[in-house]
């Protein structure tokens, strides 16, 4: 088998997973997300954007139903043994096929939890689900059981986070090296893909964000590329990646002479990070990290041109996003742990002005002062 993980780091998740199974009285887990059953059983495969799912029961059985495309895919990457195939065909309903295969489980009439919240639960998906689960059971929301079990990681997990980290300052690197008036974005895009590839990481679960000129105040990847101007402004966002575990990291570089504006906006972000620096570790939780970021934002003037959230947990992600569900915004009661690994981003955008500046980078919480991930300095970058 291809495991990133020995036998015994998934036996462990599994346990966690089996006490808080019980703590919420589940006879099972239906388990649709792909970091899910990523995170239990080493399961490494894209065809999530079908039909699928693990079946974990109380005695800590797992089962997964699957397309035939992707027998072979859970045999080599996963320690799942009983694999269910479920038959392509016209007019197929494979949530049909799942209750059959729940009964042979012997869980009728059971207490099932299911990850509604996830890419790989569709609507049409869920609502065939309910339909075929009606009567069989008790049906319960545990879309973020098995998401917040992720939220901490293992040893074996922070050294693939880790070594994210170096893959995404080997990707600045490589774009520092070629930012500057003329240069295109392309040539840009490329270095920076290409050095996590190079580094022998992954795919990032989404695109990674690149834009200037006025485009460097968006907040998402979109097609299209320019040349920089003598004077211009170039936004990054990127992650380096390991065994899908994703370490990003978030900079505006200036080309040319930085305005004013520029400047000020830099010491906002800097300020503003420095501050959440003292704060994310135990005692806090995410709506705290997020309060720091608005009061010193506001504060500025900047109420208008900052986000409503400043970062999110990161972890072994799949498309279209490598978010985690826990983000740091207004209210999030989720107190801050030991071995989380956290992205903390500012990013200001003034349209009024045209100009665009963002700093973030991912953290490694501990019992005190969070460990930065990344090598680079927290710098105004000219080129």
């Amino acid at each position: 088998m291809a495991l990133h993980f020995e036998r015994s780091e998934f036996d462990a998740r599994l346990a966690r997973l089996l006490a808080r199974m019980q703590e919420e009285k589940l006879d099972a887990m239906l388990l649709f997300a792909q970091e899910s059953m990523y995170w239990l059983t080493g399961y490494d495969t894209f065809g999530f954007c079908f039909f699928q799912t693990l079946v974990v029961k109380a005695d800590g059985s797992l089962t997964l139903m699957t397309r035939s495309a992707d027998l072979r895919q859970a045999q080599l990457t996963s320690v799942i043994t009983d694999i269910r195939i479920w038959v392509d065909r016209v007019n197929a309903d494979p949530t049909l096929d799942l209750k059959e295969l729940l009964s042979d489980l012997d869980l009728l009439g059971a207490r099932i939890g299911i990850e509604y919240d996830t890419h790989g639960m569709t609507g049409r998906i869920a609502r065939l689900l309910d339909q075929q689960l009606a009567s069989f059971g008790q049906i319960v929301d545990a879309s973020y059981l098995v998401s917040r079990l992720r939220l901490t990681k293992s040893p074996a997990e922070i050294a693939h986070v880790e070594r994210a980290a170096a893959l995404a300052d080997d990707a600045l690197d490589a774009a520092l090296s070629l930012v500057k008036a003329g240069a295109d974005e392309s040539d840009i895009l490329e270095a920076m893909q290409g050095a996590v590839f190079a580094g022998g990481g992954d795919y990032p679960a989404n695109a990674f964000i690149i834009g200037s000129g006025a485009e460097a105040l968006l907040c998402r990847y979109k097609s299209g590329r320019r040349k920089l101007d003598a004077d211009d402004q170039l936004t990054l966002e990127w992650a380096g990646v390991d065994a899908h575990y994703h370490a990003a990291m978030m900079r505006t570089v200036v080309i040319g002479t930085p305005s004013h504006r520029h400047r000020e906006l830099y010491s906002a972000c800097l300020e503003t990070l420095q501050a959440i620096e003292t704060i994310l570790m135990p005692g806090h939780t995410f709506g705290d990290i997020f309060d720091m970021h608005a009061k010193i934002m506001d504060e500025r003037g900047l109420a208008r041109h900052r986000l409503n959230a400043c970062g999110y947990s990161l972890g072994a992600r799949f498309s279209p996003s490598w978010m985690e569900h826990e983000m740091f915004h207004m209210g999030n009661p989720l107190e801050i742990q030991e071995n989380m690994s956290l992205f903390v981003h500012m990013i200001i955008m003034d349209s009024d002005s045209g100009t665009a500046m963002t700093l973030g980078q991912t953290y490694l919480t501990t019992s005190q002062a969070p460990k930065a991930l990344s090598r680079h300095p927290l710098e105004f970058l000219n080129r």
